[in-house]
């Protein structure tokens, strides 16, 4: 076909001769450092010798393995784990980049290799295959041109070799590439990914740049003056963006949003050189932000993992004024914690600890931890949520196979599995920190396995457990203190990933709160023992005295009755009762069992008789009896007078029987108060148990409540009923009630 044979000759001049021009590039700064413009021109021109032979190693642990029919490549035994060395973070990142390329087009680069011939050659073994296919993709990314080489590099002699190679055959290559994008009718080589791939991709490119304040070095208003001098234009929103704009982030404060198209321009400014601006992912602002929300002023708090020590610095700049101290967990090398030290100096960071243990090696009373009052935990997780999977494996020293597994899109059920239990072991760790009030849980995973059900299988847990401090509840994270930001309303904070922002989940668990008021005694010692707070001696005094709880359980039950009984009868009535402390522990003794004889106090201004309800009157004979009966008594019995008023909460006085038992008698003559309705009718309290006493004549007897009936001493008179407002007890000379 003769046009088939014109456009794939046109197309192979496109390629061979289409080049970059680098000196077209926008740079706004012109104050930018050579060294930066040194590593704009090697990304443009080729890599040094060592990102390539780190990149070939990374890529032979997780290139895409083929069944043994399909096989045309072989890369050698990759059972051994490389070693990697890198001589910055560029080199560390650039490497990544180079793999996870290489990664993503291992089909077509293979075709290429296969169609020009390339592959197999004799005088390369497999265990360069890796580098072949890596360098192959560097080299059609620059058009085929040379690489630059610089004399200060250091040469390694399989790259040289690999070199050599491919550019002899760059035509041929360049010609099978060709023919590739004609066959599947693709523009560029992106349109040979499969569609969910090509749309990850996309999205990942025009992810916004989320970039926080080092407030150690800079305040927000003199950042937003530099970024205003520097063109920048401030708007409401992501969707205003436009060329050289940014926004505040809607839930942390202390966060700037930038479009992706001004990535190279800003990272040059003197702000991100001098760490007065720093590049990071949003969810782990979220993180630092919701925590800080959980701290008082000297409250210390544990990052229980290294993980990216810009997040480590963040929390230290959100704790600038509360004086906390922040327990960094797992620095175990001399050297990684020298390394940490020099990056928090420069970025002015002091009140950080580095601890050497990891975070499930560190007791929970641990001495050095005293203070500490909220737990920050962000575990290693599947991290399928993240925008950019070269950012979050550099900042997070995640595992190289997390790029296998973000291509494939999902997770081995093995590996979710592990991931998972040790998410749920190491939060159920930071629970049995006693002193702890607080944990926040993060992950960028989508997976609820790692989500959801760890944090509800870690209460689970909680429950099954005898543990004398308060448990655990979920609450909605708040991520600042400041009134412009956007509070959440769900338990879980979610967000999927977008065009906008990368995925992430974030559950905070508090402590349940109780108020010291509704506790018991015995309540509060036992936890202040299972804090550790009392001495031996305390502890076991506390042990006796829950031993104790059931006769205090029953007296309240005894005074609960009392006051249910006194609300349903005297419901439109005031009692006024005078209160004694010294009486009042007579009478819980008097109400728990003691044989004590009680009088009650007579007021000090009695009310007139006509102010008394009007009463039967007693005939000569019924006076001269109970006179009789009277005199018997006092023979009989001891008279011991003392004066005891009854608390609120306890039903009025009301006539009982005959003492039971052996218990003495008064000889003090009393009256009961009864309240009358209207048309005079008496409103006598329900019957709790039977009347002792006979009644009277045209008098009503009423028995008191158990609650009550062992503090009131019984009396050989009938009780005569007055006003309650009335508390005078009267009698004329032969101790005989007077009729009215």
């Amino acid at each position: 076909m003769p046009g088939s044979k014109s456009n794939l000759v046109s197309l192979h001049e496109d390629v061979i001769n289409d080049t970059s021009d680098l000196n077209e590039m926008k740079i706004s700064d012109e104050k930018e450092s050579v060294e930066k413009r040194t590593m704009t021109l090697i990304e443009k021109n080729g890599y040094h010798d060592s990102v390539y032979m780190n990149a070939a190693k990374i890529f032979q642990g997780i290139h895409t393995e083929k069944s043994k029919d399909k096989i045309l490549v072989r890369y050698g035994d990759g059972s051994v784990t490389p070693m990697l060395t890198f001589k910055d973070e560029y080199s560390q990142r650039v490497s990544y980049g180079l793999a996870f390329n290489a990664l993503k087009y291992q089909d077509l680069l293979e075709e290429m290799l296969l169609d020009s011939c390339v592959y197999p050659c004799h005088s390369i073994p497999e265990e360069l295959t890796s580098l072949l296919v890596v360098m192959l993709y560097d080299l059609q990314d620059r058009k085929f041109r040379a690489r630059e080489v610089f004399d200060e590099e250091e040469p390694v002699p399989e790259v040289r070799k690999i070199e050599c190679y491919l550019y002899r055959f760059k035509t041929k290559l360049a010609a099978a590439l060709a023919r590739c994008r004609i066959k599947h009718d693709a523009l560029s080589i992106e349109y040979l990914l499969p569609e969910a791939i090509r749309e990850q991709q996309q999205r990942t490119s025009a992810l916004p740049l989320y970039v926080w304040i080092n407030t150690f070095k800079i305040s927000l208003e003199d950042v937003l003056g530099d970024l205003k001098n520097k063109g920048f234009t401030r708007v409401q929103s992501v969707s205003d963006f436009d060329c050289y704009t940014y926004c505040m982030d809607q839930h942390c404060p202390d966060v700037l949003v930038f479009p992706s198209s001004v990535k190279e321009e800003l990272l040059n400014l003197d702000l991100f050189a001098d760490c007065k601006l720093l590049l990071q992912d949003k969810s782990r602002s979220l993180a630092v932000h919701s925590a800080q929300a959980l701290l008082n002023t000297g409250d210390d708090i544990i990052v229980a993992h290294v993980g990216s020590p810009l997040t480590i610095a963040h929390m230290s700049a959100l704790t600038i004024r509360n004086t906390s101290n922040i327990f960094v967990c797992g620095v175990k090398s001399s050297a990684k914690a020298d390394e940490l030290g020099n990056l928090f100096s420069h970025m002015e960071c002091k009140n950080i600890r580095l601890l050497h243990e990891d975070f499930t090696e560190i007791g929970s009373t641990d001495p050095r931890l005293e203070n500490v009052k909220v737990i920050l935990l962000l575990p290693q997780c599947s991290g399928l949520g993240v925008g950019n999977p070269i950012d979050f494996i550099v900042n997070e020293h995640g595992d190289a196979g997390f790029l296998r597994d973000f291509f494939r899109g999902s997770v081995s059920e093995d590996k979710l599995n592990v991931l998972a239990e040790r998410q749920l072991n190491e939060l159920m760790h930071a629970m049995k920190f006693n002193k702890v009030q607080a944990i926040v849980y993060c992950t960028c995973s989508l997976y609820p396995e790692e989500n959801e059900l760890v944090v509800k299988k870690a209460l689970e847990s909680e429950l099954l457990e005898e543990n004398k401090v308060q448990p655990y509840r979920l609450i909605p994270p708040v991520f600042s203190t400041c009134s412009n930001s956007v509070a959440s309303t769900e338990i879980f904070f979610k967000m999927e990933p977008s065009e906008i922002c990368s995925g992430c989940f974030l559950a905070v668990l508090e402590r349940e709160k109780e108020s010291p008021e509704n506790m018991s005694d015995e309540d509060i010692l036992a936890r202040a023992a299972a804090k550790g707070l009392l001495d031996g001696t305390l502890a076991e005094k506390s042990k006796k005295k829950k031993k104790k709880q059931p006769k205090v359980t029953q007296c309240r039950r005894n005074v609960a009755g009392a006051e249910f009984l006194h609300r349903q009868t005297l419901s439109n009535i005031k009692a006024e009762l005078s209160v004694s402390k010294g009486v009042s522990n007579i009478q819980l003794r008097s109400m728990n069992g003691t044989n004590r004889r009680v009088e009650l106090k007579k007021p000090l201004h009695p009310l007139p008789d006509a102010a008394l309800p009007g009463v039967p009157k007693y005939t000569v004979q019924d006076r001269q009896t109970l006179a009789r009966k009277a005199r018997t008594e006092r023979k009989r019995m001891e008279t011991k007078t003392v004066d005891i008023v009854f608390p609120s909460a306890v039903a009025p006085h009301a006539p009982h029987g005959k003492p039971q038992g052996n218990s003495p008698r008064t000889s003090s003559q009393h009256c009961c108060h009864a309240a009358k309705a209207a048309g005079g009718r008496m409103f006598p309290p329900p019957k709790v148990v039977k009347p002792a006493v006979p009644r009277a004549a045209g008098g009503r007897m009423f028995a008191l409540p158990k609650a009550v009936k062992a503090a009131v001493p019984s009396h050989p008179r009938p009780w005569i009923p007055c006003s309650w407002n009335c508390t005078t007890f009267r009698k004329d000379v032969n101790g005989v009630p007077p009729a009215v």
